[in-house]
């Protein structure tokens, strides 16, 4: 796999981020999407045997994105996304489940993910609910030393009701948590560390360290659904 090609690419798309320049560099873009696709190939093979059988017989295509925006809420008019990402979930990258998402971006924005973001309200109640039942449970996950030494950020905090969600007291101990709206750790890379022979390792590596965390995300939705 060649990631520094599919950076030098998405580095002219950023700089050229229109239809005519892509149709005049189809064959720039088939390139590198095709070393993407090895390098989420080669993912997804060792996910599905570590991390999620239930990953299995999902092909590069059933996890990855198209690099076509596809937002019509987007704040730019560029048509296309300025990384190349995957979301390694059961059922493919738009499934409902938690999972293990990597983008490939230039200027450091590349990052590695794990969690539920922005959940469909009624696996968001679920998850809060396992929250307020289970909330040892939940700390230790968050707080685990692994997690935290992979993903030192913790818990992304940036998407968040204002008050306490319907139903809980906003005095709850742990009403900050519960008033989140996305269950996700992420980590950014530089440029210089995607380019090294050992990305992939690191990116599974983090993935390991969130498969307790993915785990109890995916099995309180599923318990309660």
């Amino acid at each position: 796999m060649n990631l520094p090609l599919v950076l030098d690419f998405l580095r002219e798309l950023a700089a050229n981020n229109n239809k005519v320049w892509m149709d005049a560099h189809r064959a720039d873009y088939h390139r590198a999407r095709a070393e993407y696709t090895t390098f989420v190939a080669s993912l997804l093979r060792t996910a599905a045997d570590e991390l999620e059988p239930a990953l299995r017989g999902l092909t590069p295509q059933d996890v990855m994105f198209r690099i076509n925006k596809n937002d019509r809420f987007q704040q730019s008019d560029e048509p296309y996304k300025r990384h190349m990402g995957a979301g390694l979930k059961p059922g493919g990258r738009h499934s409902a489940w938690a999972g293990y998402f990597v983008a490939v971006e230039p200027g450091g924005e590349t990052y590695v993910g794990a969690g539920r973001w922005m959940p469909e309200p009624a696996q968001l109640a679920r998850i809060r609910q396992e929250i307020h039942y289970n909330a040892p449970a939940f700390h230790a996950l968050r707080q685990d030393a692994k997690l935290l030494g992979q993903f030192p950020a913790g818990l992304d905090m940036s998407q968040a009701l204002k008050t306490a969600p319907k139903g809980y007291d906003r005095t709850d101990p742990d009403i900050e948590w519960l008033r989140l709206k996305s269950f996700f750790v992420w980590r950014a890379f530089p440029d210089a560390e995607v380019c090294r022979p050992d990305f992939p390792a690191r990116v599974l590596a983090a993935w390991q360290a969130a498969r307790p965390f993915v785990r109890f995300l995916n099995e309180a939705m599923q318990e309660q659904g």
